[in-house]
């Protein structure tokens, strides 16, 4: 059984709601600890990938901290009509691959479904975000190189 980056993704929104405080998940190929809340404790295991991952104990924190924030770009009637493109994980949000290439996206971009838009390391591990919407990004919500929390909003996308 192998899992992949959205697989993982999904499992941690899932642990998180659910109100688990700890879930392991073990193959032959690789180990999943996830835990919520408490204090986090590496572990070294003898398999080939090991993820650590523990959403933030509280979920709505963070977005009810950068929600006043979204009206304020566009004009209130659009503001309805827009779509947050959320952080799947806790880490380092990065806008562009590498240091020396160009962003991911910009404001007044167009993205699509599937379209990476940034990258958050978690662990040594550089996972691409891919846009689950069609539209055009409206705000960038987050510094370029700077920490994210679990479901943290990153961008607001307009998908008229």
């Amino acid at each position: 059984m192998t899992m992949d980056l959205r697989e993982i993704q999904n499992l941690i929104k899932f642990v998180a709601k659910s109100g688990a405080s700890e879930v392991n998940l073990e193959t032959e190929d690789f180990k999943i600890v996830i835990k919520t809340g408490g204090e986090y404790v590496a572990q070294a295991q003898p398999v080939q990938q090991v993820y650590h991952a523990m959403p933030a104990p509280a979920p709505a924190a963070a977005p009810a901290a950068a929600a006043p924030e979204a009206p304020a770009a566009p004009a209130a009637a659009n503001a309805d009509k827009l779509i947050t493109i959320n952080s799947p994980m806790i880490g380092t949000f990065y806008r562009r691959p590498s240091p020396d290439k160009p962003l991911f996206v910009n404001v007044g971009d167009e993205v699509n479904v599937g379209q990476t838009v940034c990258i958050i390391e978690a662990m040594k591990l550089f996972n691409e975000i891919e846009s689950e919407i069609k539209g055009k990004i409206v705000k960038v919500l987050v510094e370029d190189q700077s920490p994210v929390e679990y479901d943290q909003p990153l961008f607001l996308v307009d998908p008229s």
